[in-house]
């Protein structure tokens, strides 16, 4: 195995989901929103994941280096090698996308990655296509693989909204919701997210607002999301809080924040609690989820430091 690399694993968000979801739009929005992140995205083929030329400075091989300092390498069947041989090949890269093949699990391949010293996972995000995903997950034959894709997914990206009249996608949402109960899920067009809504969903540093609701390409992205950022009372219950903040009703898509000397992360429905990173301001938690469904009383609510203190006696 490699050597720990200085400062800390290398974060590794993996995307899945079958063909045809938008997953190659997606990568090509993470490129182009890096905003100074030096990102390494690897793909199982520069055939099936084409990067924008534009975006595109050089090629060397299976390797294209990208405007804005960041990579994009092909690994055809040898991930482990190219995650292996990544560090030393670049050590200014600050965090890894992995894009998986449409037949792939991305739980099992985020499973194999955390064998590796050099990497941790920091989320696992599953795109569907809402026009689609209900008559594969049908299929004789590419059923399963779909059911156990979404199975592991921290965020599902619901992509191709505008493709189905409203009715049809509050049914496919509601369907998505009961199969996958411990991921949220984000409906979306073309594929235009937020990066910080899937980049950093475990890190220590609060995200940045400006780049949270703005997507490079998509004027209206703003328009799509609500953020709070709330001061937190000391000596709150930091796991009764995380529980709160992941329950269903809440509309949180993403929380984190230093509270009483450790960082909560909270994705999708699941949350974490790590030790807060080196000079990190505590006492701010910022949470970020859909205009239209953050139930700010609720997230307000949960901050209550009266709740924790009943909770504990109860």
């Amino acid at each position: 195995m490699s050597e720990p690399r200085p400062g800390g694993r290398l974060p590794v968000t993996v995307i899945g989901g079958y063909l045809g979801t938008g997953k190659t739009t997606l990568v090509n929005r993470l490129l182009r929103a890096a905003d100074g992140q030096r990102l390494a995205v690897l793909v199982n083929d520069f055939g099936t994941t084409p990067i924008d030329r534009d975006l595109i400075v050089s090629s060397d091989g299976d390797t294209l280096e990208i405007s804005g300092g960041c990579v994009c390498c092909s690994y055809g069947s040898d991930l482990m090698d190219t995650l292996m041989a990544l560090p030393a090949q670049r050590p200014d890269i600050e965090r890894v996308v992995l894009e998986t093949s449409g037949v792939a699990l991305p739980g099992m391949v985020a499973s194999a990655v955390t064998l590796l010293m050099p990497y941790r996972i920091d989320g696992i995000v599953v795109m569907v296509d809402v026009e689609t995903v209900r008559t594969m997950a049908e299929d004789t034959y590419l059923g399963d693989t779909i059911t156990r894709q979404l199975s592991s997914a921290d965020l599902v990206v619901a992509n191709r909204c505008d493709l189905v009249d409203g009715a049809s996608l509050q049914e496919t949402l509601a369907w998505l919701a009961a199969e996958t109960p411990a991921a949220r899920i984000l409906p979306t067009t073309r594929a235009e997210i937020a990066p910080d809504l899937l980049l950093g969903l475990r890190d220590g540093a609060l995200p940045r607002l400006s780049a949270t609701l703005t997507t490079p390409g998509a004027p209206d992205a703003a328009s799509l999301y609500d953020s709070l950022e709330l001061d937190v009372p000391e000596g709150i219950d930091v796991a009764e809080l995380g529980r709160r903040l992941s329950a269903p009703g809440t509309g949180v898509l993403r929380a984190k924040g230093i509270l009483n000397e450790v960082a909560l992360h909270v994705v999708g429905r699941r949350f974490e609690i790590d030790e807060a990173p080196a000079g990190a301001r505590p006492g701010k938690l910022v949470v970020i989820g859909l205009r239209a469904r953050l139930d700010r009383s609720a997230v307000e609510q949960a901050l209550q430091p009266r709740l924790s203190t009943s909770l504990r006696s109860a």
